[in-house]
């Protein structure tokens, strides 16, 4: 199962939509916070695949959950943003919040610094802010032989 993971879009849907159409056979889209607008457009113009995402601290007076737990091909998801577990001062807290899940697969966002990473078990995944120059996003791929995830230049 390809997965497409994006966060920090900031209104620039026009890269989020580039993204989804170079990789059609992606049945699933995960956002890891700020860009709830730039999801609802996508979830409208894109109706076949399944959208699922996390409210951001950009994500003024949204009704969405901070943190979202998801199992897709026997991997067990947890998805924020990060603000609340403080991501831009250590990954500590929220590795351990994973690790309280049962998680296989951490995503967050919320630094704009794309990070790929396995570590005792889990992997740790932030997509990067696909925004403006530099922009980055991720393509996860959940297969019965493995995880393969690579962060992709938008």
């Amino acid at each position: 199962m390809k997965i497409l993971v994006f966060s920090d879009t900031h209104g620039d849907f026009t890269r989020m939509q580039k993204a989804i159409m170079s990789h059609s056979d992606a049945e699933v889209v995960i956002h890891c916070g700020d860009g709830e607008r730039d999801v609802e457009y996508m979830r409208r113009s894109f109706p076949n695949k399944a959208f699922f995402n996390v409210c951001g601290n950009c994500d003024w007076g949204s009704s969405l959950e901070p943190t979202l737990e998801i199992i897709l091909e026997g991997k067990r998801i947890f998805a924020t943003h990060g603000h609340l577990y403080g991501a831009k001062m250590g990954l500590n807290r929220l590795i351990y919040a994973a690790k309280e899940k049962n998680a296989d697969i951490l995503l967050y966002g919320h630094t704009h610094i794309s990070m790929n990473e396995y570590d005792d078990g889990m992997y740790i995944i932030n997509p990067g802010s696909c925004h403006g120059y530099g922009a980055t996003y991720c393509l996860l791929d959940i297969t019965e032989k493995g995880v393969l995830a690579s962060i992709v230049k938008a």
